[in-house]
C-alpha cells in the first residue's frame, strides 16, 4: 500500500512523503502506482518549474517507493495551490482504489 502524509500548518502544506507500493498489478502494468506517480512528478516538476519554490526533495531511486518533499518557503501561493491540488488529486485516486493508497495529513 503506498502511504501519502501530508504534513500542515494552518492549512497550509509544508511537505508531504510518499511511502510504500501498490501492488495493485504487476510491474509495469500497476495503475495506481502509475497513477501516484504521475502526480507525483508532476507536481514536484510545477513547484520547481512553475512556482519555482525552494525544495528539498529526498528519494529512494534504487528501490522506489519513497518521495518526500518539503516546501521552504510555506506562503509561496502558487506552490500551495499545487500542493493542495496534489492533495485533491490523490484523494480521487484513494477513492476508488483505497485497498491501494491512504492518504493522512498532520
Amino acid at each position: 500500500m503506498i502511504c501519502a502524509t501530508f504534513n500542515c500548518q494552518k492549512k497550509l502544506i509544508n511537505s508531504f512523503e510518499l511511502t510504500g507500493h501498490a501492488d495493485a498489478g504487476e510491474y509495469g502494468n500497476d495503475i495506481v502506482c502509475a497513477a501516484v506517480s504521475v502526480l507525483a512528478i508532476s507536481t514536484v516538476n510545477g513547484l520547481q518549474q512553475l512556482a519555482k519554490a525552494d525544495l528539498l526533495v529526498k528519494q529512494d531511486e534504487k528501490n522506489g517507493g519513497y518521495l518526500a518533499v518539503t516546501l521552504k518557503d510555506l506562503h509561496n501561493s502558487a506552490a500551495q495551490l499545487l500542493l493542495h491540488n496534489f492533495q485533491l488529486a490523490l484523494k480521487d485516486v484513494a477513492q476508488t482504489y483505497s485497498n491501494y493508497l491512504k492518504i493522512k495529513a498532520e
